[in-house]
């Protein structure tokens, strides 16, 4: 079941602090996810990193050039349930 995310902070070292709609929140850190190639290239640099918006379309995380995360990935990270279960 998705869950919008409803705000997203870049903290530095890659690690985002969300919310989500249903009111859960937590900070993840993307660091050993991102593999930094093609759209997520930019993201590298720290302060395109905090670019980082809710696209309202979209209930996740996005930055300028497009690139963005699933969210149901993002919640199952923050609460620990596997993806499917959420």
């Amino acid at each position: 079941m998705l869950k919008d995310i409803v705000a997203a902070e870049a903290l530095g070292d890659y690690r985002l602090h969300l919310r989500f709609e249903d009111g859960v929140e937590g900070v993840v850190d993307l660091a050993p996810q991102l593999s930094f190639q093609g759209v997520f290239e930019p993201l590298r640099d720290p302060a395109y990193f905090a670019q980082v918006r809710v696209g309202p379309e979209t209930g996740t995380v996005v930055w300028p050039n497009g690139a963005d995360l699933d969210p149901d990935v993002l919640y199952g990270r923050i609460t620990g349930t596997p993806i499917g279960l959420c």
